[in-house]
């Protein structure tokens, strides 16, 4: 009887230990819990991101005038015949 006693012990002593710092245990876990956490919020703003890039692309796919803008805005375009006048403000003295 006392071997089956000291055998069960062992036996859940084994199992205890295995269950808070052997392989899969409960510190893994929780460790595996915080960097899912992480990896789900940079996978909501990579989203946003890939919305927002989706949204242009769509916009440059159907017709000039969005590429005109971004010309216009980034590379400073000047159509034939248009006059650009740059508005410079007066420096204090």
């Amino acid at each position: 009887m006392r071997l089956l006693v000291v055998v069960l012990l062992a036996l859940i002593a084994a199992l205890q230990y295995r269950l808070w710092y052997g392989s899969h245990s409960v510190q893994q876990y929780f460790k595996h819990q915080e960097e899912l956490k992480a990896y789900t919020v940079s996978n909501e703003e990579l989203a946003k991101r890939n919305k927002v890039l989706q949204a242009d692309v769509g916009d440059l796919q159907q017709g000039l005038d969005s590429i005109e803008e971004r010309a216009r805005n980034e590379l400073g375009l000047i159509k034939q015949d248009e006059i650009f006048f740059r508005l410079v403000p007066a420096q204090k003295q």
